[in-house]
């Protein structure tokens, strides 16, 4: 089965295929996966190298946490795939995007200001979480709305930590 996917500003194509093979791009990679029960905490093994991730679905988006990077992923089958570039469906990031604690664990930073202009990428907050520092960033150019955490603070997995907005006269 072919899935078209974006991951920030890369597109992908990926081909499942039988007995844990997998292209993506053309490259052909091994893949196996166990989902820790409970949890969107998945353990990969991809040409047997081993990653930890988090997954979690928001709307059409997935957030993805691998070794303490965030991505947001697209994911869309060829069927839906090809009407959607039938009909010039183009997803933008815009309007405001709450940024969420991807799983429990306690803020080390909040190295940005609300007022703040902030770049796509650019780290928003900063989770430790497992022993492991996570850098949250930005999802896409704005402003920093509002900031609902705080340096020291326990968090829960899917709270809301800040929100990026357009910029005042947009």
């Amino acid at each position: 089965m072919k899935y078209f996917v974006k991951v920030d500003d890369h597109d992908f194509v990926i081909d499942l295929g039988p007995d844990q093979q997998m292209t993506v791009n053309d490259d052909s990679l091994t893949v196996d996966y166990q989902q820790l029960p409970d949890s969107g905490v998945l353990s990969l093994l991809i040409n047997n190298r081993s990653l930890v991730t988090v997954v979690e679905k928001r709307n059409d988006i997935y957030e993805v946490l691998i070794n303490g990077e965030l991505y947001e992923v697209a994911v869309q089958d060829e069927r839906s795939y090809r009407l959607a570039k039938a009909r010039g469906d183009v997803r933008e990031a815009s309007g405001e995007i709450t940024v969420r604690s991807p799983m429990p664990g306690v803020i080390v930073k909040v190295p940005v200001e609300q007022g703040q202009t902030v770049a796509k990428g650019e780290t928003l907050v900063i989770l430790e979480s497992m022993k492991m520092e996570n850098e949250l960033k930005s999802p896409r150019d704005g402003v920093v709305l509002r900031i609902n955490t705080s340096s020291g603070a326990s968090v829960e997995k899917g709270q809301d930590l800040l929100i990026v907005g357009d910029s005042i006269g947009e």
